[in-house]
């Protein structure tokens, strides 16, 4: 029977190490990155990112339709959720100053659905999916409309997709906790 397991804390926690190095030694592995390049800081990041995996793991770039990086692999990492979420709050909600209830539940139910077919993808496979998100409601209220419905969005995401978890790991300081 496969795992679905999220991993989630702070920024530069130590969240994606640790997901990746649930699949130390299997080289057979497909990295869903969900990061896309706006400037060079980010072009940096995804670099060193792409250098920290093995070699022999596969890339599939994307926000959406991710299910489709689902083939004959069994192992699979998704990172991460909070930014594919605001890869799609950014196209769904560009042009707004304040994002409206219907704009909100839309990019939520986006964000849910790609998860959801994802899931549903892997365990049709009895396969291994390991998803990385953000702890991003520990801080203070953000001052602004568009950070407060992010924040808001991606804590009940977390908790949708931590319900379907098999297992969930809190890490804090590069030291991961499982939670459930």
């Amino acid at each position: 029977m496969g795992r679905i397991i999220l991993v989630t804390g702070g920024a530069r926690s130590g969240k994606s190490s640790f997901a990746e190095s649930i699949f130390d030694g299997i080289k057979e592995v497909v990295y869903i990155a969900t990061a896309k390049i706006y400037d060079e800081e980010m072009e940096q990041r995804i670099e060193r990112h792409k250098k920290s995996r093995p070699a022999e793991w596969i890339t599939y770039e994307g926000s959406y339709n991710i299910e489709r990086a689902v083939k004959d692999k069994k192992n699979y990492i998704l990172d991460c959720i909070t930014v594919m979420s605001s890869n799609i709050m950014f196209d769904i909600t560009r042009d707004c100053e304040i994002i409206p209830l219907e704009k909100q539940q839309e990019v939520e139910e986006k964000v849910e659905g790609e998860i959801i077919a994802l899931i549903d993808k892997i365990k049709a496979i009895d396969g291994n999916l390991v998803m990385v998100t953000n702890e991003v409601g520990y801080s203070i209220v953000p001052e602004n409309h568009v950070a407060r419905v992010y924040r808001d969005i991606i804590g009940r995401i977390n908790q949708k997709i931590a319900r379907l978890s098999t297992e969930v790991y809190l890490v804090t300081c590069g030291i991961p906790r499982r939670i459930k």
